[in-house]
C-alpha cells in the first residue's frame, strides 16, 4: 500500500512530465534533455508497477498497451465535422472576401489564417478536462473510434492543463506525420522488405488507423488543434484567435504559423510567405484556411450545404498529379553513371508543366514495379526534381513488359555495369564516353594522377566547349597557337602549358593506373597492382582471378579493372597515350615480403614540405609498407611534418618511433 510520500511522489512525477510534454510539443522549447525526460518516465513507471492502485487513465504511462481491436467502434459527432470551401486563385479569394464583407458591412474583415496540414482530421473530446475519446472525420457526422490509438500521439494530451477548461471540450486538429519521420518510416519499411507509403498523409491514416494500438506507437506521429466542436459550461471568447490561444495554455498544440491577418490583401501576403518557407516547413500543407476571426460573425454566417461560410481554403497547386508514363530513357552522368528518366505526358503540377521524372536506379523502377504505358502519381514539391511516387496498377492496359537498364551505354556503346555493392549501373567506357569527356580529363589531370601543373577546371571546360580535346590523348596534341585563342590565355600562359603537358609525360605506372579512372581504384589499389604486375600489358591481360590473388584486391575491384580493360575505346586511348610518350620507369620484379618495409607499418602526420602526405604514402607502400591513419600499438613508425596533432602525442606515449621529415626522407632514399 503507497504511503503519502509514494503518492506525492507519483503525483509530482506526472506533473513535471506534462510540464515537459508542453514545452516540448506544444511551446516547442524543451526544458531537459531526452535522457532526463525519460529518467522521470522510467521512474513514474517502476512506481505504478510497484503499486498499481496508484494507476490513473490519464498517467502519462498509459499510452500503449492495450489488446489489438478486431475492428473500429463507429461514433456519431454530435456537432457535424464539415469540409471547407475551396479557393484556386486569388479572384476566388476576393469573391470569398466580399461575400463576406456584404453580410458584415464592414470594409476590412480580421482572418485567422493557418497552414492547412496535409493529415487526417480528428476530434478529440476531454470531460472534466481528460481525454475520453477520439474519433476520425469520417463522413462528417459519423467516425471511427480511434481512441486507443490517439493516445499513443505524445503531442496530444491526455490530461488538459491548468484550470477553468470546461466540464465537456471537444477539440478539432488534425493528425500528421512530420517530412523527417515520413522519411525515416519509409526506410525502415525499405529496410524490412515491407510496402513503403507514397506520401506523408498516407503514413499518418494508415498508423493511425492500425488495430494493433502498439503499432501505432512504434510510428512518428504528430498532432495540430486547428478548432473546437462541442463546447458546455464555458463563456467563449469573442474571437476564433483567442479560442486558439487559449487551447494552446491548456496544453494543445497549434500551428506556430498561425496568425491574424486583415482583409484580402492580407491573405494574399500570408499566402505568398507560406508558398515561400512551404518546402522548409517540418510538416507537408497543401494551402492556406482562412475563417473569420470574429465568432458572433461566424454564426451570422452560418453554413452552405456541408461547408461553413466564414471560412476556406485556399489551395497551394497541387504537388501530384496522375498522368502516362510514354517511355524510359537513359542520361548518362559525369561520372558515367546511367540514370533512367521517365518521360511523360505533360502534366500541370507543382505550379510547372512536368514532362520528366527522375526514376533513379533499377532498384526502384523494380520496387514501383512501373512499365511503359502505365498511369502514374508524380510528385513535385518546390524545387525538388520531380518523381514518381506510385503506379496505379488499376489502370494498366495488357501485360507491358518490366523495364531493364541496358547494358550498354547508349553514348558510346560501351558495356554498362551494376557493380555488385552499388545501386547504380555505370558505363565503363572512361576514357572515351563523351558524357564522361570533362570528368575524365580533370581528374587525369589532377595532382595525384598526371600532374599537369596549369590545366584546371574552367580550363578543361574551355578546351572541350572549344572542341579542342575530345579525350584525354588529345591534350598531348595542343600547340601553343591553339591555347592562345582561347579566353584569358596569353602566350606565356599556353607555352608554360605545353611544357606542363611535356614534363606530365614521365610519370609512374601507379600513377599513369590512377589517372585512367578506373571505377574504386585509387592511389593504394593503383600502387598495389604496380607492384604487383609490373607492367601495363600484363595488368591489361589479368583476369579476375588473377586479380583477386593480389593482396588488398577484392572481387568488385577486379571485375571493375577486368571490365574497364575489356572495352576496345579505353584501350584505344590507352594506346594513343601511350604513342604520345607517356612512359615510366620499369620496376623490378620482387617478392612482397623481399621489400625492405614489408611488415611495417607507418602513420604520416603533419604538413611536409617536400610532398603531400599521399606522396609519402605511395612512397612507402612502394617499398612494402602498410601505411595506417591511426595510431596504436601495431604502428613502428609515425612520419611528422608540421602540425602534426595528437598522433605525434599518441606515438610519443606508446613509445613509437617518430621519423622528422629529414630522417623519413633519408629512409627512402636508403631503400629506393
Amino acid at each position: 500500500m503507497a504511503d503519502k510520500k509514494i503518492r506525492q511522489r507519483v503525483e509530482s512525477l506526472r506533473e513535471q512530465i506534462n510540464a515537459h510534454n508542453y514545452a516540448y510539443y506544444v511551446l516547442d522549447n524543451p526544458e531537459v534533455t531526452d535522457s532526463e525526460y525519460d529518467r522521470l518516465l522510467r521512474e513514474l513507471t517502476e512506481l505504478e508497477q510497484q503499486y498499481p492502485e496508484l494507476v490513473t487513465p490519464d498517467s502519462p504511462t498509459q499510452r500503449v498497451g492495450a489488446k489489438p481491436l478486431s475492428e473500429f467502434a463507429e461514433v456519431q459527432h454530435e456537432v457535424p465535422m464539415l469540409s471547407l470551401g475551396n479557393a484556386f486563385s486569388e479572384e476566388d479569394m476576393i469573391d470569398f472576401d466580399r461575400r463576406v464583407r456584404e453580410v458584415a458591412g464592414q470594409k476590412i474583415i480580421d482572418y485567422a489564417a493557418e497552414p492547412k496540414l496535409d493529415g487526417l482530421a480528428i476530434s478529440l473530446l476531454y470531460q472534466d478536462g481528460v481525454l475520453v475519446r477520439a474519433a476520425t472525420r469520417g463522413d462528417g457526422h459519423s467516425g471511427e473510434d480511434v481512441t486507443l490509438n490517439v493516445r499513443t500521439i505524445q503531442a496530444i494530451p491526455l490530461k488538459l492543463r491548468g484550470r477553468g477548461y470546461p466540464p465537456v471540450l471537444e477539440v478539432r486538429g488534425e493528425v500528421v506525420m512530420p517530412k523527417s519521420g515520413f522519411e525515416k518510416l519509409n526506410q525502415q519499411q525499405k529496410e524490412k522488405g515491407e510496402k513503403t507509403f507514397v506520401n506523408p498523409r498516407n503514413a499518418a491514416s494508415g498508423s493511425l488507423r492500425q488495430l494493433d494500438p502498439r503499432v501505432t506507437a512504434t510510428r512518428p506521429l504528430s498532432f495540430y488543434s486547428y478548432g473546437i466542436g462541442l463546447i458546455e459550461g464555458f463563456a467563449m471568447p469573442d474571437t476564433h484567435s483567442k479560442m486558439m490561444q487559449q487551447l494552446k495554455e491548456w496544453g494543445l498544440r497549434i500551428n506556430p504559423q498561425s496568425r491574424v491577418v486583415q482583409g484580402v490583401k492580407g491573405c494574399m501576403e500570408y499566402y505568398q510567405q507560406l508558398a515561400k518557407i512551404r518546402n522548409d516547413l517540418p510538416d507537408e500543407i497543401d494551402g492556406i484556411v482562412y475563417k473569420v476571426d470574429n465568432i458572433a460573425l461566424q454564426e451570422k454566417l452560418g453554413f452552405v450545404s456541408r461547408a461553413p461560410r466564414w471560412a476556406i481554403a485556399y489551395k497551394f497547386p497541387a504537388q501530384e498529379e496522375m498522368t502516362r508514363l510514354l517511355a524510359i530513357d537513359i542520361q548518362v552522368g559525369r561520372t558515367g553513371a546511367l540514370t533512367p528518366v521517365a518521360r511523360l505526358e505533360p502534366v500541370f503540377v507543382g505550379g510547372v508543366t512536368v514532362s520528366n521524372a527522375t526514376l533513379h536506379n533499377q532498384d526502384e523502377i523494380d520496387r514501383l514495379d512501373v512499365r511503359i504505358g502505365d498511369t502514374v502519381i508524380v510528385r513535385r514539391a518546390g524545387d525538388v526534381i520531380p518523381q514518381i511516387v506510385s503506379v496505379v496498377k488499376s489502370r494498366r492496359k495488357g501485360k507491358p513488359r518490366r523495364y531493364h537498364i541496358p547494358d550498354k551505354c547508349p553514348v558510346c556503346g560501351s558495356a554498362a555495369v551494376r557493380y555488385d555493392d552499388e545501386a547504380v549501373t555505370y558505363c565503363t567506357g572512361g576514357l572515351y564516353c563523351e558524357a564522361q569527356r570533362k570528368e575524365a580529363i580533370k581528374h587525369f589531370a589532377s595532382r595525384r594522377a598526371m600532374n599537369i601543373d596549369g590545366l584546371g577546371d574552367k580550363l578543361v571546360e574551355q578546351l572541350v566547349d572549344e572542341g579542342l580535346v575530345n579525350h584525354v590523348d588529345d591534350l598531348y596534341k595542343l600547340t601553343v597557337g591553339q591555347l592562345m585563342q582561347l579566353e584569358r590565355m596569353g602566350k606565356k600562359s599556353a607555352q608554360n602549358l605545353v611544357d606542363a603537358l611535356q614534363q606530365s609525360k614521365n610519370t609512374t605506372l601507379a600513377r599513369f593506373i590512377f589517372a585512367l579512372g578506373i571505377h574504386n581504384v585509387g592511389e593504394t589499389t593503383a600502387q598495389t597492382l604496380a607492384s604487383h604486375f609490373l607492367t601495363l600489358d600484363n595488368l591489361i591481360k589479368a583476369t579476375e582471378e588473377e586479380l583477386v590473388a593480389v593482396p588488398d584486391i577484392g572481387p568488385v575491384v577486379a571485375q571493375n579493372v577486368v571490365t574497364f580493360f575489356r572495352q576496345p575505346h579505353n584501350r584505344e586511348v590507352i594506346q594513343q597515350l601511350i604513342d604520345a610518350g607517356i612512359h615510366w620507369p620499369a620496376i623490378k620484379a620482387r617478392k612482397r615480403d623481399e621489400l625492405p618495409l614489408a611488415g611495417k607499418t607507418f602513420v604520416v602526420t603533419g604538413t611536409l614540405s617536400s610532398m603531400g602526405r599521399n606522396e609519402a604514402k605511395a612512397a612507402l607502400q612502394e617499398l612494402g609498407a602498410k601505411v595506417s591513419s591511426s595510431v596504436s600499438k601495431k604502428t613502428d613508425y609515425v612520419v611528422v611534418g608540421e602540425n602534426p596533432g595528437s598522433k605525434a602525442s599518441k606515438a610519443e606515449e606508446l613509445g613509437i618511433e617518430i621519423l622528422e621529415e629529414a630522417a623519413f626522407l633519408e629512409l627512402l632514399k636508403k631503400y629506393s
